[in-house]
């Protein structure tokens, strides 16, 4: 099944000051982050964002803090995003598709989308722009999620797949992103 954007959220999990520079690749993270990010504000599709416990690990990055829409950060302590009454009722909206990009795949991440994938939501993490501080847990958390049914794509699938046909000024706004 391809994303369509009118159905779409994004949800960007846990990319904060004092855990990503722990992360095995921040800067794809980062990098593929904004492209979703930017994409989601040029495509209208609504943005949500989670901070695990900012008290102690900063909040989101300035490089996409300043991208993602200012009343869309929900705190929290739970891992799983689902688990937070705020979060799950931003994220229950019904027959949305969550694309998921974020910090840590093998724990917030993991824990949020196998939690929606149970409660039959349709989830889709972007692996290009989730990370971990072991290359080995991310890879673990990709098998497992996989294995619950949740779909496994890059940036590029997700910004092609929103855009659907070349031609547009959507495209041309687009393209440049992925250059």
């Amino acid at each position: 099944m391809l994303l369509e954007r009118d159905r779409s959220r994004l949800l960007m999990v846990d990319v904060q000051e004092r855990l990503l520079p722990a992360m095995s690749d921040p800067a794809l993270i980062v990098n593929n982050g904004a492209r979703l990010l930017e994409a989601a504000r040029s495509l209208a599709v609504p943005v949500t964002v989670s901070e695990q416990y900012p008290a102690g690990l900063g909040h989101t990055v300035p490089e996409l803090a300043k991208l993602a829409p200012a009343n869309a950060v929900h705190e929290k302590l739970e891992f799983s995003c689902f688990a937070n009454p705020d979060l799950r009722a931003a994220l229950s909206a019904p027959d949305r598709q969550t694309v998921i990009f974020g910090i840590e795949a093998h724990v917030c991440v993991l824990q949020s989308a196998l939690e929606m994938a149970a409660a039959s939501h349709d989830v889709t993490i972007v692996v290009d722009a989730i990370g971990s501080r072991a290359p080995h847990s991310k890879e673990i958390a990709l098998s497992r999620m996989q294995a619950a049914g949740v779909r496994l794509a890059t940036t590029e699938m997700v910004l092609f797949e929103w855009l659907r046909r070349a031609g547009t000024a959507e495209f041309k706004a687009i393209s440049r992103l992925i250059r």
